[in-house]
């Protein structure tokens, strides 16, 4: 791939830069933002505007000293820092600023001329222009940049012939004639594209020799020469005009006040002619570098002859920006600019803020700035962008916010690295250090679970369900156990990322955790007593069930291992029945009937109806009918039974059913078994084993309930954890 031209600090940031900010606002609006706001407000308009450039061309400065700068300015630094999603989110809308920032400028040329010469309509001028400058730009940018300077040295004169003119003598002037004023923030919206000539320097990155000198060298000296140009102009037109009148009707009041007036039209015709012939340069580049990325189709990102240039991504601007020509009014395009440079500029001010927050060891500029600097710029810009314009800014949002969506859907593997890992864990780290110190409350209460899945396939029923619990607020972590000798690391990575790519494609969210033990069950009690970070420890281990007499010890085992770090847990028995009727799992459209079974142990008995609540929230439980059961003994125990349960339900502000069943010399299991052969999903409760229990007995207890259960739906037997009391999650 070509290099780019290879330009300097002056030639490459300085001029294209300079040009564009002392550009068509200064010649066709400065009188205009004076008239409106007064003196005051004007210079109200210049520091605050130019505050908000200054912050950014620090932030840019502290990127571009820190990183690599390819082609595409603005995009690149962005998305480099904070992902391609990000960078595309604010890419995309910054192109087509920059494209319209064609229009705008060639606008201003066109209206100028149209001034003087009243026969030519500004849409004809727009458009030969138009073409004129994407030829010059499509053929070299090199000559494109070598003609600004001697436009430079036209705006310099004509600011001398302005700065010598002279006082501008009363005029009569006919009230009805005089345009109504408008407000500070409507004024700034027309004024702030005057200071966003940064991004004609910054988005010519992949040209320059040494972006990570010349970007903040010609950046900072542009925003610095414009802020004293601008902070000048306003005082001198204030003493030169003393009628606001004319301030408010005559676009060209800086021809009338100097001493050669000639000399401001030339300037307007160079300044607006050099500021779209640097929008013309940086917006293809942009454009060029999202194909690169494969944002858009690579075609677009072709570069040409051994500098690389981008042609078709021109070809494609002059279309955009013919556009905006055609509409050819500055105060209409002046707003929309508005928004999307401040949108680029509140993000690369975030991108610097975080990078120096988060101390990561690759953070290493050379131009050095503290977050706080970077990040206040970003707070200025939202702000900003809400005062001009709510409705602007919720649009502008919604634009980036649309193009993030998609970006995060088409799934782009970026080539580049990111510094959003850095963000992510210094969030984490903060909300750990925070957890560790709050009290854990039953009304905070969220699932965390470790599913111990084993083979996907054969148990994918326990991801289905473990998925479903932790859906809405949940955390689920999905482990897996190799045999001891036969895990090598290329066969653990191997799993992990098999298992993490096949719940993408099913559209869920988990941590995957592989682990190496002498056995299954082995594995499962060392990771119940050791897996988690902090107070970010699983509080359900959900596993599913065993009848295998070789594993009944290990298994009760495992039970008393959760059952004494106070984890809750869920043994869920499937049927074969079930596995044959939908393949995998619960399919979306056979759920109809959950079953949660009311006993005598009330916390097991709560944390199930919590559970069975939980599961209505996901998608492919929510038509589930609640069934609240109970097992009476005698006629007489129904109407107060019968009370309590839909006391209880009413209390936990639950919609289900109640139903109560006759023992009648029947087992406990046997009425379940008759109530619950219609229910899709059974919940019941299990004893707890105690502190003289031996592993022995507490087997012995578990083959018993494994015997019991058989026949019965899909079945989750919980066993709730003792250092909460569940009941108050239904209060």
């Amino acid at each position: 791939m070509a290099k780019g031209y290879g330009f300097g600090t002056f030639k490459g940031v300085y001029t294209p830069s300079l040009l564009t900010i002392l550009g068509v606002i200064m010649y066709l609006r400065f009188g205009w933002v004076l008239g409106n706001v007064g003196l005051a407000g004007t210079l109200a308009i210049v520091v605050l505007s130019t505050s908000i450039t200054f912050f950014t061309g620090l932030s840019i400065s502290a990127l571009a000293t820190n990183m690599r700068i390819g082609g595409g300015g603005a995009y690149y630094m962005i998305s480099r820092s904070l992902g391609v999603e990000v960078g595309a989110a604010v890419g995309l809308p910054l192109y087509f600023a920059q494209a319209l920032g064609i229009s705008f400028y060639i606008a201003g040329f066109a209206e100028s001329v149209n001034q003087l010469y009243p026969q030519f309509a500004i849409p004809v001028i727009g458009v030969i222009t138009l073409i004129a400058l994407t030829v010059l730009a499509y053929v070299s940018a090199d000559l494109a940049l070598k003609s600004q300077f001697f436009i430079l040295l036209v705006i310099v004169a004509s600011l001398i012939s302005f700065f010598f003119g002279e006082p501008l003598a009363a005029q009569s002037i006919d009230p009805q004639s005089v345009p109504d004023k408008e407000s500070f923030w409507v004024v700034f919206a027309v004024f702030f594209p005057a200071v966003t000539g940064i991004e004609a320097g910054v988005a010519m990155s992949g040209d320059l020799k040494n972006p990570s000198r010349s970007l903040p060298l010609g950046t900072l000296g542009a925003i610095a020469t414009g802020f004293a140009v601008y902070i000048t102009i306003p005082i001198f037109l204030g003493k030169m005009v003393q009628q606001n009148e004319l301030l408010l009707m005559n676009p060209l009041i800086m021809q009338e006040v100097a001493v050669y007036g000639g000399l401001i039209i030339c300037g307007v015709w160079g300044a607006t002619l050099s500021s779209a012939l640097g929008a013309l340069l940086g917006a293809p580049r942009t454009l060029q570098a999202l194909a690169r990325d494969r944002v858009l189709p690579q075609i677009i990102g072709k570069g040409f002859g051994r500098s690389d240039d981008p042609r078709i991504a021109t070809a494609i601007s002059f279309l955009v920006a013919l556009a905006g020509v055609v509409a050819g009014d500055l105060n209409l395009i002046a707003p929309i600019l508005s928004m999307f440079f401040l949108t680029s500029y509140g993000i690369l001010n975030l991108s610097s803020g975080f990078s120096s927050l988060i101390g990561s060891p690759s953070w290493r500029p050379r131009f050095k700035v503290h977050w706080s600097l970077s990040i206040f710029g970003s707070i200025a810009c939202g702000a900003t962008m809400i005062m001009i314009n709510p409705g602007a800014t919720i649009l502008a949002a919604v634009v980036s916010g649309s193009v993030y969506y998609v970006m995060q859907r088409r799934r782009l593997r970026a080539h580049f690295g990111d510094v959003r890992y850095g963000i992510f864990m210094l969030w984490a780290q903060q909300a750990v250090r925070f957890l560790s110190r709050a009290k854990v409350d039953e009304r905070n209460w969220r699932p965390n679970i470790l599913a111990f899945v084993g083979s996907m396939k054969a148990r994918w029923y326990l991801i289905d369900l473990a998925d479903a619990l932790t859906r809405h607020g949940g955390f689920l972590t999905l482990a897996t156990i190799l045999n001891r000798g036969s895990a090598t690391p290329e066969r653990v990575r191997t799993i992990s990322d098999s298992i993490q790519k096949h719940m993408q494609v099913k559209g869920m969210d988990a941590l995957v955790k592989v682990h190496e033990s002498q056995s299954p069950l082995k594995g499962a009690r060392e990771l119940v007593n050791a897996y988690g970070f902090g107070p970010l420890l699983p509080n359900i281990i959900l596993i599913g069930d065993t009848e295998k007499e070789e594993n009944l010890l290990d298994y009760a085992k495992l039970v008393r291992a959760a059952h004494l770090n106070q984890r809750s847990l869920i043994i869920v028995r499937q049927e074969a029945m079930l596995e044959e009727k939908t393949g995998e799992g619960w399919g979306e459209d056979e759920v109809k009937r959950i079953d949660v079974w009311w006993g005598q142990r009330h916390n097991n008995a709560s944390l199930m109806l919590a559970l069975a609540h939980l599961l209505t929230q996901s998608p492919q439980w929510e038509d589930a009918r609640l069934v609240l059961h109970t097992i009476v003994d005698a006629e007489e125990e129904m109407e107060q039974a019968s009370i309590e349960l839909k006391q209880r339900m009413t209390q936990a502000r639950l919609e289900g059913e109640v139903a109560l069943e006759m023992r009648e010399g029947r087992s406990v299991f046997d009425c379940i078994r008759a109530a619950s052969q219609g229910a899709d999903l059974v919940f019941l409760g299990m004893k707890a084993p105690e502190l003289d229990e031996s592993a022995e007995d507490y087997a012995t207890y578990y083959e018993a309930l494994m015997h019991n259960t058989r026949e019965l739906p899909p079945t989750a037997i919980v066993l709730a954890a003792t250092d909460l009391d569940y009941r108050k999650l239904l209060d």
